[in-house]
């Protein structure tokens, strides 16, 4: 696993064996993921999204304590994943990093509890798996609008970006910051700290 230039998010790109039968990979790794993120994985929950093309999910994060860190990868088609760092006092806050992930090479993009996380659907039926570490909760649940210029995200030009009616109205990542929305670099580095000490226990 490559660390991403966002403290706390990596990207694996799998040695994908094919013949003329398909297809074989192996998505995710226990001791290669422990060994890059520190951590012992914990799934509470596993999630498929599919979308057309053109599709526009996220930016979503959840309030850490105790946060949502996701594992993800396209099983089908093409999407353009995208990690958003939300966290205040971050180095890198409001930075963020695209990762192509496709049927073809197979990459998975993790992400730690903080950080927000979108994509775009490049094709249709584009469909995305991710583990998630805490279950779905909705009050801890929130949003940035993905097309928010303060975050100048380079989606692609030439797909009219589709979104749900919640991703539509997600305040701008300003408005996030002042509803005291966002969560703190400091606090994701103790939680993080706490998970990887009851790791390691």
């Amino acid at each position: 696993m490559r660390p991403l230039s966002i403290e706390g998010a990596w990207v694996r790109t799998p040695r994908v064996h094919r013949d003329d039968r398909g297809s074989f990979h192996e998505w995710f790794k226990e001791p290669e993921f422990t060994g890059a993120t520190g951590r012992t994985p914990v799934l509470a929950q596993a999630n498929c999204s599919v979308s057309r093309r053109g599709t526009l999910r996220g930016v979503h994060f959840s309030d850490v304590p105790p946060g949502q860190a996701k594992y993800v990868t396209c099983v089908r088609g093409a999407v353009l994943d995208v990690v958003v760092d939300l966290r205040t006092g971050s180095p890198t806050y409001r930075a963020w990093e695209a990762v192509p992930l496709d049927e073809d090479e197979r990459n998975a993009v993790y992400l730690s509890e903080g950080l927000g996380h979108a994509f775009m659907a490049l094709t249709d039926d584009a469909t995305v798996v991710y583990l998630c570490s805490t279950g779905y909760q909705p009050l801890r649940e929130h949003g940035i609008h993905p097309l928010d210029p303060a975050l100048g995200i380079d989606w692609p030009a030439d797909l009219p970006p589709l979104l749900s009616p919640k991703d539509a109205a997600a305040p701008t990542l300003e408005e996030a910051e002042r509803r005291g929305l966002l969560p703190s670099y400091e606090e994701c580095a103790r939680h993080r700290a706490t998970v990887r000490e009851g790791s390691a226990a």
